[in-house]
């Protein structure tokens, strides 16, 4: 049987572990509580810009008439010869399988997509270690936190590529402290490559956030854009009920709130789309287009960043939870046997005693 000394010692390692695992999760639980005031705070911009576009498309002709082309290259439908896959992760682990889970439907499309060209741009320390091993990188453009707000990321140059399937950027930092001015050259980038038919279409798999037990694993569209205002989801992967349960009972201990950042809409901004009204545009609706779709495409990748990074908190506050409560049980455990051995120890020296008076 273990000695006494050690299983208290290997106790108290235990308990200082508790307490670690105690406080990060309190501290991802007050982080999780500001992401979700942000993403409620970003959602009426997005939503009153969202209704905008559906009340132009309902009422201005997308296609020319004479020449059948679309009125912005965005709307534009190509054969996927050339993709552009962007991978949300987080840059730093203990979150339980949250990153794990990106990378795995990350190559669970790579492998739908075998007979084409990708592009890989990772956003996030794990993402980019992982795919970094597997696929080669051409001509990488790393951001730091102090160097994002320098410069546009600057695509590849045309010419031979690294492979069928190769990393043409790198986002590391940026998560911290997300700002829509990022999603904003993120997509004025991404834009530019398709407008030059670099790319046929754009994906992003991220972690989408409506609440603590209410997330789903999701491979998303941005371009070509299908239809405003729809998701265009193409891989989805809902919560399993275990994991809704743990993230429940984590939320309810931490005192994080459970409601739906997926509100409902500002009632001015649902009626703007849905009036029956003829709206009379100043612009022509070539222009209007040109201005709002990159701004719309814009809001999709903040949307995808914004819900990773409280995914990730929401899955890091999970993870300590269940950390912190096998803590608790090792504890119990150990001091069950501790108990034992001090038990076993005075039988032992009654025993001796015993036997000793009787020899005499």
């Amino acid at each position: 049987m273990a000695n006494i000394l050690d299983i208290r010692r290997r106790i108290r390692s235990v308990i200082n572990t508790r307490q670690i695992t105690k406080a990060m999760k309190m501290v991802s639980a007050a982080k999780l509580r500001r992401a979700q005031e942000r993403a409620l705070a970003a959602r009426p911009y997005a939503q009153m810009l969202t209704n905008i576009l559906k009340s132009l498309v309902s009422r201005a002709e997308i296609y020319d008439p004479e020449t059948g082309e679309p009125k912005h290259p965005l709307l534009a439908q190509r054969q996927e010869n050339n993709i552009l896959l962007i991978v949300v992760t987080g840059d730093k682990g203990l979150a339980g399988a949250f990153n794990a889970n990106i990378t795995k439907a990350a190559l669970r499309f790579l492998e739908s997509k075998q007979a084409r060209n990708i592009d890989i741009e990772t956003i996030g320390r794990k993402g980019r270690d992982f795919l970094r091993r597997r696929y080669p990188a051409a001509k990488v453009q790393t951001r730091s936190l102090a160097e994002v707000d320098e410069s546009l990321d600057t695509p590849p140059e045309s010419g031979d590529r690294s492979g069928a399937t190769q990393i043409t950027g790198e986002h590391i930092g940026i998560l911290g402290k997300v700002d829509f001015s990022q999603a904003h050259r993120m997509a004025e980038s991404v834009i530019e490559r398709y407008q030059r038919e670099e790319i046929d279409a754009v994906y992003v798999v991220f972690n989408e956030f409506k609440s603590v037990i209410a997330q789903r694993l999701i491979v998303e569209q941005i371009l070509p854009i299908e239809q405003v205002g729809e998701p265009a989801v193409r891989q989805s992967e809902e919560m399993t009920p275990e994991e809704k349960k743990r993230a429940k009972e984590a939320a309810v201990s931490a005192g994080v709130g459970m409601r739906n950042t997926d509100g409902a809409a500002d009632d001015a901004a649902a009626k703007f789309g849905t009036a029956q009204v003829d709206y009379i545009y100043e612009q022509p609706p070539a222009e209007l287009f040109r201005d709002l779709l990159p701004k719309y495409v814009a809001i999709q990748i903040f949307r995808a960043l914004m819900e990773s990074v409280a995914a990730e908190h929401a899955a890091r506050m999970t993870a300590m939870d269940s950390a912190t409560n096998n803590a608790s049980d090792m504890i119990d455990s150990l001091t069950l046997v501790m108990n034992r051995a001090r038990q076993a120890k005075i039988t032992k020296e009654i025993i001796e005693i015993v036997s000793g008076a009787a020899a005499m």
